[in-house]
Parts: C-alpha cells; sequence; structure tokens
C-alpha cells in the first residue's frame, strides 16, 4: 500500500490539538515544526505528505486554530530544503489563480526538491473563499471548464521548456538552444498564457496532478489529469465504489486505469490499550464534545442533549434508534453505542471525524489497513495524526513496522521522485493522450 501523511496547522488533526501536553501553542506560525512532522513521515517511508488548503477562515478561533498552514507552497519550500525522498503536494485553486502562477510555483518546488510536487487541482465554491478575491460564485459549469482549461494550460507552460532545452556549456558559451524554449499561445474561454516559462524539468520532469473532487465534474477531472486521487469514504463497500469510478473515469479518457491510485482517509486513535487512545480523544475533545451531542443524536435520529454525556443510552434510546440516511457516518456511531459506551466515548470513537477512526493499539489501525487495502478499497492511505507532536511518532514506530511484517508496505523508498513512488508513468507537458479533447 501506498501512505500519504496529512499536514495542516502545526498541530494535528483535532482541532484541540494546539491545547495537548507538550504541543508548543505558537506552533502555528512554526515552519521548524512542519518540518519536524515531515522528517518524521519520511523515516517511515511515506510516499507523500499532503496539505489541503482553503483561502480564508473556517475555524471559530475563539478556541480552535485554523485547520490549514499559513501557506502551502511556502511550507512546502521550507521542507524540500529539509527531507529528500517524500512527496510534497499541496492543493491550488483552480477557480482564483492564474495558470501561469501555478505553473511557476509548482514547477519551481518540483525542481527545488527534484521531482517531488504534486498539484492538488481542486476548484472553489464557497463564497467566503470568493470574497477574498472580491468575486462571486461562478455556476458549477462554469468553475469546472475553467478548472480544465487552468489545467491544460499549466500542463502546457510546464513543458514550454522542452526537456532537452537546457544545454549550459560553459566553452562555447550556449546556456539553452531558444527554438526549444517557446510560448504556447493558448487561449480558453476563461484563462490564458502565452508563454513560455522559463524553468527546465526536474528529475520526474513535472509535478504530479491530483485531485479531491467528487461528482461527475469532479471525476472527470481526476479521469483525465490525475494520478493521485484524495477520498473521503467511510465503509469498504463505498471505498470500493469510488475507486472503480475513477478507475473508469481514467479508462473513458483513454488513460490506463492503474495510472490513478485512490487514497482512503484514515483519522487514527492510537494508546496502550483502547482506552487509553479513548482517554486520548476525550481529553482534545473537553471543550467542543457537549456541544457535539445533539449532532450525534441527530445522527441517531434522537433527541439527545448535554445532560447525557457522561452516561449511555438507554434501553429505550437504543430500541428507538436508527442510522441518520442523511449522514454516512450514521451506521458507525450506532454500532458503537449499542457497544454501551458513554456519548463522551462514543465521540471519542470518532464518529463525527472527518474520516474513519480505528481506536486502540497499533495493530487495530494496522488491521484497518490492511483490510481496506485487500479489499480492494483504495490503493493506499492518507493519514491524518490526531496531535502531530507525539503522533507521527507513534504512527511511525508501531503501526508502520507491522505493515512492514505483514507484507503490505514497503521498507525502503524504491525510488527518488513522487512519480517513482505513486507508480505514475513519465510525461511532459500536456498529456498528448488529451490534446484532442
Amino acid at each position: 500500500m501506498i501512505l500519504g501523511m496529512h499536514l495542516g496547522n502545526g498541530y494535528g488533526s483535532q482541532s484541540s490539538a494546539w491545547r495537548a501536553p507538550n504541543v508548543n501553542p505558537a506552533n502555528y506560525a512554526s515552519f521548524d515544526a512542519q518540518v519536524r512532522y515531515a522528517q518524521a513521515a519520511e523515516r517511515g517511508k511515506f510516499a507523500f505528505l499532503f496539505l489541503p488548503d482553503f483561502p480564508g477562515l473556517q475555524a471559530d478561533v475563539d478556541h480552535e486554530a485554523p485547520q490549514i498552514t499559513l501557506d502551502p507552497m511556502m511550507t512546502l519550500a521550507a521542507i524540500a530544503r529539509a527531507t529528500e525522498r517524500i512527496g510534497l503536494v499541496a492543493t491550488g485553486s483552480t477557480t482564483f489563480n492564474e495558470p501561469f502562477n501555478i505553473a511557476r510555483q509548482f514547477k519551481a518546488l518540483d525542481v527545488m526538491s527534484h521531482g517531488r510536487a504534486g498539484w492538488n487541482a481542486v476548484t472553489t465554491s464557497d463564497p467566503n473563499a470568493a470574497a477574498n478575491f472580491g468575486q462571486g460564485i461562478a455556476p458549477r459549469p462554469q468553475r469546472y471548464q475553467r478548472a480544465h482549461e487552468t489545467i491544460q494550460i499549466t500542463q502546457a507552460l510546464w513543458g514550454s521548456w522542452q526537456q532537452d532545452a537546457w544545454i549550459k556549456d560553459q566553452k562555447t558559451g550556449r546556456f539553452a538552444h531558444p527554438d526549444k524554449i517557446q510560448p504556447i499561445n493558448m487561449q480558453g474561454e476563461y484563462v490564458a498564457s502565452r508563454g513560455p516559462l522559463p524553468i527546465p524539468p526536474s528529475e520526474q520532469g513535472q509535478p504530479v496532478i491530483f485531485s479531491a473532487g467528487g461528482g461527475a465534474n469532479g471525476l472527470e477531472i481526476a479521469g483525465r489529469y490525475a494520478n493521485g486521487v484524495i477520498g473521503a469514504t467511510f465503509t469498504i463497500d463505498d471505498a470500493r465504489r469510488q475507486r472503480q469510478a475513477y478507475r473508469e473515469a481514467a479508462a473513458k479518457a483513454g488513460r490506463n486505469p492503474d495510472e490513478i491510485k485512490f487514497f482512503a482517509g484514515v483519522m487514527p486513535a492510537i494508546g496502550k490499550t483502547k482506552r487509553d487512545a479513548l482517554d486520548r480523544r476525550v481529553q482534545l475533545a473537553e471543550l467542543t464534545a457537549a456541544s457535539r451531542v445533539p449532532y450525534l443524536g441527530s445522527m441517531l435520529n434522537l433527541q439527545l442533549g448535554p445532560s447525557q454525556i457522561d452516561e449511555p443510552l438507554t434501553a429505550q434510546q437504543l430500541a428507538a434508534a436508527s442510522p441518520s440516511p442523511f449522514d454516512p457516518r450514521s451506521p458507525r456511531a450506532l454500532e458503537v453505542a449499542r457497544e454501551g459506551w458513554t456519548l463522551r466515548d462514543i465521540l471519542a470513537h470518532g464518529v463525527i471525524d472527518y474520516h474513519p477512526t480505528p481506536v486502540g493499539t497499533a495493530s487495530v489501525t494496522a488491521d484497518h489497513l490492511q483490510e481496506w487495502f485487500e479489499a480492494g478499497a483504495c490503493d493506499g492511505f492518507w493519514v491524518s495524526i490526531d496531535v502531530n507532536e507525539d503522533g507521527i511518532d507513534t504512527f511511525v514506530d508501531e503501526v508502520v513496522p507491522l505493515l512492514q511484517e505483514r507484507g503490505v508496505y514497503h521498507h525502503d523508498y524504491d525510488g527518488a521522485t513522487l512519480r517513482d513512488h505513486l507508480g505514475a508513468p513519465a510525461h511532459y507537458g500536456l498529456d498528448p493522450r488529451l490534446a484532442l479533447q
């Protein structure tokens, strides 16, 4: 299996991670902390780091830290200089960026890191983000048409400095072939660029495209351009369906389905015992658990209040409970509730987290990963750690060796570039298979 590590705000994926023991509360602005976490993930032979992004403020900053890094490209530039193998994947909006800016930033990072960069190309639909650019949100068809144009122009710009253009011959005084560094002159309905981009190829040629969008439009984007998909799914059956849908989208675009890798999310809670793991999450949720009880009730089709937080559901409540059809996490919440845990402990099982949460010793997380992988539900995982300061080391020191012993995870990197890590084919510039689409 292939593993990626989610890096966000310098604390961890839990909103209260900034208050955890031994965490420096100033890590939100610490690039040194991010470098330290990246080095720990590289020690675990992770294929890539994944940095989501949102061009705005999403947190209730009264008690919670924003969940994203200060700037993903600056963060990854710092990490690139302090690591050697791990891939560097950042989110960049196709809605509020021009292709030339994206092409320049990501290819410069790719050259800086010797071929380890990836671009998670996403559209942006949040009005609050749009307001930061003095704009409104365009209808979905326009947003996705702009996304197609932006990706194609970006890839063409990446190839505008041809692979054999750089001579750098000091004796003859020839620096480069001017006829091999040419404008692209691409004009779309929403974006355009003349080019060329004055950056030579990296060891992998150009950055790898990732996708994290859903629906028919997201499938088409991923199928045509992506080698990695960042997924969100809560069951093996759903993950298997999603993975197959992306593979079929790749085939429809004239590509080999094996060129696209699907990564399911996972948010492990690891402790020496299950009780230790739950207590870790209980402590992190000290300020938020009570406010989440009513939502837990809606997931179970029950009226629940904070006064019951340290009690399990009554026999009458269990008899009346049923999973909400509007939240795919609800069946898991009901399963945990039927085990007799208090509401606080049910929440500590991560039933409202954004991805599945295996709870217990390292072997519980290893079992989860192995089961999903061997069931064909995914090609790997992007791992979202609750508290980075100690959680990444715990995963690397306790979960990774189990996966290696079971023969489902490598002992060392097989190559030096992100394309090597993903088994992604080489191509340079716009994929010629898409030129007529």
